[in-house]
């Protein structure tokens, strides 16, 4: 009996050593982060590497980041180059459609994640883009903006004229109208750029001048500006993307949330775990899924959006989630 013992002890140790062997030789996952902009904008960028970086601690993936700064020029070999050298590609931008439409049937070995525009290639199952319906959190913003507002103006910045900032703004204009049917949402201001700070401040301070106490930024790093000009004017602002309180709690009174770190990481963690990818499909998260939403700060900031505010926002939220409400979209 101590031999049959002995003998099954010894196969389940050399069974054990195989599997650490073999976890330990299994290849780590190498995903590279390409952004059309920089990071450092506390918001869009900085939240698809949030992702990234949560990978790297939970899964040990090898990470590596391309900042193209808004430069065309780079969005393309950006691609090639990580596609290259990278088990998974992560192309955070629009800008990115054309580069993509190239390289990725060129690539079958290698997984792209296409954040924020809907692109589906024939016959590439490698590629899986995610979009947002962030008009419908945009519309709970809208909603608060209007509801805070002591003039009943305000107004919203946007980077560029474009769907899918539009697609914040129509959302915004029409929450703000729920709120208040006689109010004024101020046309928008587009400051053609997501990278200068010093364009969105002197945008702000001229919806500002024209009565707006609160203003939905919707550029990036150029809506740090916004906020800028929020604090000088002793006015409000609402942040995008990320919880962006914490940046100026006494001016930002809420964000309007688009989870793309949380979205990444949610994807290559089914991918790394069980070799699920959704290639070939848009996967469009809307407020069912948590991934957009509105975010407050925390308990130790000041809260201007009052708890009773914040529950008709709950309220609205499960409208959308049921079909009640129906927000408009331009995408």
């Amino acid at each position: 009996m101590k031999k049959i013992i002995s003998l099954l002890l010894c196969v389940m140790m050399i069974v054990g050593l195989a599997a650490c062997t073999s976890a330990e030789d299994k290849p780590q996952l190498k995903v590279a982060l390409c952004v059309a902009g920089s990071l450092g904008d506390q918001g869009f960028y900085d939240s698809a590497n949030d992702g990234l970086q949560r990978l790297v601690a939970d899964y040990g993936v090898i990470p590596s980041v391309v900042e193209c700064k808004g430069d065309a020029s780079m969005f393309q070999p950006s691609l090639i180059n990580a596609a290259m050298e990278n088990d998974v590609v992560i192309a955070v931008g629009w800008e990115f459609w054309d580069g993509l439409t190239e390289v990725v049937p060129q690539m079958p070995d290698t997984k792209f994640i296409y954040i924020d525009n809907g692109l589906q290639l024939e016959g590439c199952d490698n590629l899986l883009s995610i979009t947002y319906k962030e008009n419908e959190a945009s519309f709970l913003a809208g909603y608060i903006a209007m509801k805070v507002s002591k003039t009943g103006v305000i107004g919203v910045i946007g980077g560029e004229d474009s769907d899918t900032i539009n697609n914040f703004i129509v959302g915004y204009k029409q929450g703000a109208l729920y709120a208040n049917p006689e109010g004024t949402v101020l046309d928008p201001l587009y400051a053609n750029t997501y990278e200068d700070p010093a364009v969105g401040k002197d945008y702000a301070l001229s919806l500002y001048g024209k009565n707006a106490d609160v203003i939905f930024q919707v550029a990036d790093l150029t809506g740090m500006g916004v906020f800028e000009a929020a604090a000088e004017e002793g006015k409000f602002a609402i942040g995008v993307d990320k919880d962006q309180k914490y940046i100026n709690p006494d001016v930002i009174i809420c964000s309007m949330l688009k989870k793309v770190g949380d979205s990444i990481y949610v994807t290559l963690s089914k991918y790394i775990e069980n070799g699920e990818f959704a290639g070939g499909t848009i996967w469009d998260a809307d407020m069912t899924t948590g991934l957009v939403d509105i975010g407050y700060g925390d308990d130790t900031m000041p809260q201007q959006v009052s708890d009773e505010l914040k529950a008709e926002v709950e309220e609205l939220k499960q409208k959308i989630i049921n079909g009640e409400i129906v927000v408009e979209s331009t995408r």
